[in-house]
């Protein structure tokens, strides 16, 4: 006979209270009660397979061959795609253009875009390469590629965008979503799908690095730990509402360096060849070439008040 005490949980009202929160008095059901919604654990295996297949020496099976990597790399393909589809039919059900498609119907989109993707594979690979270039050219501390693409959080990130912002043009948002947010959770780099990153982009370290929806980088440019790109202001409609859509984060142009805690919102350009110095807060634009610093702070002076210093 067991020692183990009986207890009695009284579950029927806590279940009874958590049902009324649901269906009455708190409800976060999608208003078309969608209950199939995309998998986060199938989209990280989703990722793992796909990172893989494009770096089969570094994240495949140990022990491929030339003679066995070519195989390799098709048979993961074949099921990561396959995954894929699935959960990008899953999402595109959250789309308002797809509300009432045929079930046949979306299942075929979905196929025709993880198809899509799969061409683009190639090109996502090339960009990855020019980010793993640009650290290991940029950082003394790089001892080779193989350190870069085992270590790094910033490229790490950077794979997850590549792939989720493919699928953002695609037209999965959720999915691109749930894809970079995977990676904010393990690197601490917040990277929305929707930015625009240019060839050979570098994060160094990267905790607490924010990019925001609507920028625009360009090639070659470095960021460090910390920095945000932002938004300065949201435009809302008659009823409050924020409006969603707007340009509304920086444009960095090529050869940019922006070093730790800088911060710098709203729609503005930051000209090609700047350096913005650590913890600089900058709301309007700089022509290119321009170094931006704090400013000093004299006797007397409330260091809130002083303005960045901008050097052309």
């Amino acid at each position: 006979m067991s020692n183990v005490p009986s207890h009695h949980w009284g579950l029927e009202p806590i279940v009874a209270a958590l049902r009324a929160s649901r269906e009455e008095l708190h409800r976060t059901r999608h208003p078309r009660g969608i209950r199939e919604l995309p998998s986060r654990e199938a989209v990280a295996n989703i990722i793992n397979g796909l990172r893989a297949a494009l770096f089969p020496t570094h994240f495949g099976a140990p022990g491929l061959t030339d003679e066995t990597v070519d195989y390799y790399v098709g048979h993961t393909l074949e099921s990561t795609l396959r995954l894929l589809a699935e959960q990008i039919r899953r999402a595109l059900r959250f789309l308002p253009e797809h509300a009432d498609t045929p079930e046949t119907e979306l299942r075929e989109h979905a196929y025709a875009i993880a198809s899509e993707f799969g061409r683009q594979l190639p090109d996502i690979r090339a960009l990855l390469v020019s980010d793993i270039q640009a650290a290991f050219a940029g950082d003394p501390a790089a001892q080779h590629i193989t350190e870069i693409l085992l270590c790094y959080p910033g490229i790490c990130a950077m794979t997850h965008h590549r792939m989720a912002h493919a699928l953002y043009r695609l037209g999965v948002p959720l999915l691109a979503r749930v894809i970079n947010e995977i990676a904010h959770s393990g690197t601490g780099i917040d990277i929305h799908p929707g930015a625009q990153i240019g060839p050979s982009f570098f994060i160094d370290h990267g905790t607490g690095v924010v990019i925001g929806e609507t920028a625009i980088i360009g090639e070659r440019v470095r960021v460090y730990q910390a920095v945000t790109l932002g938004a300065k202001s949201f435009a809302a409609d008659i009823d409050g509402s924020l409006v969603k859509g707007n340009a509304r984060h920086p444009l960095v142009e090529d050869d940019v360096v922006i070093y730790a805690g800088a911060t710098i919102l709203g729609r503005v350009t930051i000209g090609r060849g700047s350096v913005i110095g650590g913890n600089v807060w900058l709301t309007h634009s700089v022509p290119p070439g321009s170094s931006v610093s704090q400013g000093k702070v004299r006797e007397g002076e409330r260091a809130d008040a002083v303005s960045s210093r901008v050097q052309p």
